[in-house]
Formats: structure tokens, C-alpha cells, sequence
């Protein structure tokens, strides 16, 4: 995998993964409204500014990649018309993108906010049809029935991988279900860029939790092996924190564009 684009790569998670993929040979493009860090001493990077909702920049950053890891987005609820011109049609200048300059994999980040308003019962597979929580659910939800599309239509290798919560701790009890390690993401990230032939999958994003609601059988067939566990933050979690709510997506007060509170 010679050159990998990753864009938002300068949010949290492109931070973590910009120090976690780096292999002999290949070469990480970094895409993102705000400029990247300089390269480090012996780091192979390529430092572009720009957003996915301009078809000129994504031409530019997608020439001659091997892979693209699209991470840019509104990262929690925004307005309606924000989630549909960043996080929709931005996905989909990145895949036309990607099309059009031959780019045969595409590694979308999704969320579980996907299907936030399943029911907290039982395993979850990965490819539980849509129940969005938010309108930033329904984005992501959108973004995979795009790679669905552009796999179907065009051929191209596309993971969507439902990311949990990916941070350095759980935080509360809900995390304690969904929570995805930093270098649990490196090494799910890795599996997904190098996985021979995965065609259209859709993978959940989260660490080896004791407490985990999710199926690991669709990453692990992508060669994931998670190395991380919630419980050790087991002891840091308030007995009364009630953020793990009847949902998977947990406990929500989000707001509309029209300021009105909705679960």
C-alpha cells in the first residue's frame, strides 16, 4: 500500500492513526481544512489543506492513491443543511473522486450512531440495517449506502467501519460498551487497508470489551485482532452513571437547527 489518503486527518482520529500506520514504503497523504503538523524527523507524509465538499482539492489529493480512509466530517450532531454538505455530499465527492482517479479501496468512517436507536440487547451485527439517533446518524447512513453504491457499480473495495467511541478512556458507562483503544483503531485501520479483496463490508469499530455490544465476527474475517479491553476503566466508572440507556446510541439530547431538543 504505497500511498494512503486520509482526510480530516488532522481530527483526533487522524491523529491517532497518522502515528499507527506508518509502514516502510508508504507514504501518508494527509487531507484537512486545518494544516497538518509538519512531518517528523523520518516520517513519510504529504501535507494538502482543503475540504472534501471541493471536487478540485479530491482530485488532487486522490492521485495516484492506493487507498483513501475518509475521516472528515461534522464528528457529532450539526444543522441539517452542515450534515448534508459536509458529511453526504462530501462522501460523495470523495468516492467520485476516488472513482474517477482509479483508486481501488475506499475505507469510510462510519458510526454507530448508525443504529443509535437499536435496542441495548444482545450482540449486534455489524450490518444491522439503519436506525439513526441523530442527523448526524443519518449522514453516516447515507455514507454507507454510498460505498454500497460505488462498490456495486464501479467495483471498488469499500469498509465502512462503524466506529464505537475512540478515544484514550471509556469516559462513562456507555463508552464501556462501544469504546475503541487508539491503537485498537491503528490495528483495525491496518486489517481494513490490507484485507485481499473485502469487496462491500460494513465492520463495527470497537476494542475487545468485556462489556461489548457489538459483533466482532465481520472486522475479525478482515484479519482485526483487537487487543484492548473497556474493563480496565471498570473501577473509574460512577456506580450511578446512567449514560448506558435502553439504546446503543446511549443516552442523547441533541439539538435540531430549530433549537428543539430531540432523542
Amino acid at each position: 500500500m504505497g500511498c494512503v489518503l486520509i482526510t480530516g486527518a488532522s481530527g483526533r482520529i487522524g491523529g491517532y492513526l497518522r502515528t499507527r500506520l506508518r509502514e516502510p514504503g508508504r507514504t501518508l497523504r494527509l487531507l484537512d481544512t486545518a494544516p497538518a503538523e509538519a512531518a517528523a524527523a523520518g516520517e513519510d507524509v504529504e501535507i494538502m489543506t482543503g475540504s472534501v465538499t471541493d471536487a478540485a482539492v479530491l482530485a488532487e489529493a486522490c492521485a495516484e492513491a492506493d487507498a483513501v480512509i475518509h475521516l472528515a466530517g461534522h464528528p457529532r450532531e450539526h444543522t441539517w443543511r452542515e450534515i448534508l454538505t459536509v458529511n453526504v455530499d462530501g462522501t460523495r465527492t470523495v468516492l467520485e473522486a476516488a472513482r474517477r482517479c482509479g483508486v481501488p479501496r475506499v475505507i469510510l468512517a462510519s458510526s454507530g450512531h448508525v443504529v443509535g436507536f437499536r435496542e441495548n440487547e444482545g450482540i449486534l451485527p455489524a450490518d444491522s440495517s439503519p436506525r439513526p439517533d441523530t442527523y448526524y446518524g443519518f449522514g453516516k447512513a447515507v455514507l454507507e449506502s454510498l460505498g454500497s453504491l460505488y462498490h456495486s457499480r464501479f467495483g471498488m473495495d469499500v469498509i465502512c467501519v462503524r466506529i464505537g467511541a475512540c478515544f484514550p478512556d471509556v469516559g462513562n458507562a456507555h463508552g464501556m460498551q462501544l469504546w475503541l483503544s487508539p491503537d485498537d483503531a491503528g490495528r483495525l485501520f491496518e486489517a481494513c487497508l490490507t484485507a485481499p479483496e473485502p469487496g462491500y463490508r460494513i465492520v463495527w469499530g470497537v476494542s475487545a470489551n468485556t462489556r461489548g455490544r457489538c459483533s466482532p465476527r465481520e472486522a475479525a474475517e478482515l484479519g482485526y485482532r483487537a487487543a484492548d479491553d473497556s474493563e480496565r476503566f471498570a473501577g473509574t466508572v460512577p456506580a450511578d452513571d446512567d449514560s448506558a440507556s435502553a439504546y446503543l446510541g446511549g443516552t442523547l439530547f441533541v439539538t435540531t437547527e430549530l433549537g428543539v431538543p430531540m432523542r
